[in-house]
């Protein structure tokens, strides 16, 4: 039998999970800003994400938990698959390890803001497992998701610089 202290034990390292995620991420996009103003527009709004994310999640609700698995899940495999980013952040952190000196600073932010993306999925995954989906739950998840990679879409194609652009249509082949 379940008591109640560990169910809002798991609702709070959810919560936590997505609040240090989302932190993390959008401190990764607020000094990536800061350095390279051509991508400002586009992280103010792709920063409204993560607060949408946060304060969904917060309502328990199953169109957060998919705008944050679909989000971060999408900037994960980008930064995995389509971009060498992350491999090349862990190297980077390796060498920063074996000779304490850093050579890439922003492969160390993509690979800061990978493992905020981890612990966003990790959040929502316990978020949603808490509400003990139905059928509605689930097509609630998935609609919030789909709804925020268009958004996220919208905005890189309407605000977003050619780098971000074009990354987009070498990932979708076009």
């Amino acid at each position: 039998m379940h008591d109640g202290s560990e169910t809002m034990t798991r609702g709070r390292l959810a919560t936590i999970l997505i609040v240090l995620g989302a932190v993390m991420f959008v401190l990764g996009l607020t000094v990536s800003a800061a350095f390279a103003p051509e991508w400002r527009r586009l992280h103010v709004l792709q920063a409204l994400i993560y607060v949408a994310i946060v304060a969904l999640a917060w309502r328990n609700s199953a169109w957060g938990f998919g705008v944050g698995l679909f989000v971060a899940g999408f900037w994960n495999w980008l930064s995995t698959f389509a971009t060498t980013a992350t491999h090349d952040g862990i190297a980077e952190l390796m060498s920063v390890v074996k000779t304490g000196s850093v050579h890439r600073p922003d492969l160390l932010l993509s690979l800061f803001a990978f493992t905020g993306h981890i612990l966003i999925m990790l959040g929502c995954a316990i978020g949603f497992a808490r509400l003990r989906p139905g059928r509605r739950a689930w097509v609630q998840l998935i609609a919030g998701g789909a709804a925020s990679l268009v958004y996220l879409f919208a905005i890189v194609f309407a605000f977003g610089p050619p780098a971000a652009i074009q990354l987009m249509h070498s990932v979708f082949g076009r």
